[in-house]
């Protein structure tokens, strides 16, 4: 059975989690998936990001970004968690499958600035949330290969100095 090279076992503690070898481990992952995608090499693109989708790194990262790093970590979606101790994000990794469906987002209505209007906003949970950051790591680095290289607008790593 192949197993990650980073993940030792599942009862792996959250807080002991090598993150500079996660984070290696899933650059080099996307650094590939980026030549691939510029050489025209779909198939291999393909199976890039398959790789990169059920790698233990990247939902690793992934957890971490929508549980800890991100600004609306404590919003709650319908299932109604707002916080994840350690042990409950080593059980969210653990759970992540691209297969399936999502839930429904809870939708909340929030004002427009300088106006009295509002507008609705829809919050996944904290599963989906975390599904969507692994592949969108696995997505990104195809596309930004395809994209214009004076296109500036909404681009990860891509600053506009000037």
């Amino acid at each position: 059975m192949n197993k990650s090279k980073t993940q030792e076992n599942l009862t792996v503690e959250w807080n002991k989690i090598n993150w500079r070898k996660a984070e290696r481990l899933t650059f080099k992952l996307q650094k590939r998936i980026y030549q691939a995608s510029e050489r025209g090499d779909v198939k291999a693109v393909r199976k890039l990001q398959k790789t990169l989708i059920n790698s233990w790194s990247n939902k690793v990262l992934a957890v971490r970004r929508v549980t800890q790093d991100n600004t609306g970590k404590r919003t709650a979606g319908v299932d109604g968690i707002k916080l994840l101790s350690p042990q409950q994000r080593i059980e969210l990794v653990s759970q992540l499958k691209t297969t399936g469906k999502s839930q429904p987002t809870r939708r909340v209505m929030i004002p427009k600035p300088g106006t009295n209007e509002s507008r609705p906003l829809g919050i996944p949970t904290m599963y989906d949330r975390a599904l969507q950051a692994v592949v969108k790591a696995a997505l990104e680095p195809e596309w930004e290969a395809k994209f214009e290289p004076n296109s500036y607008g909404f681009r990860p790593g891509v600053r506009f100095v000037g």
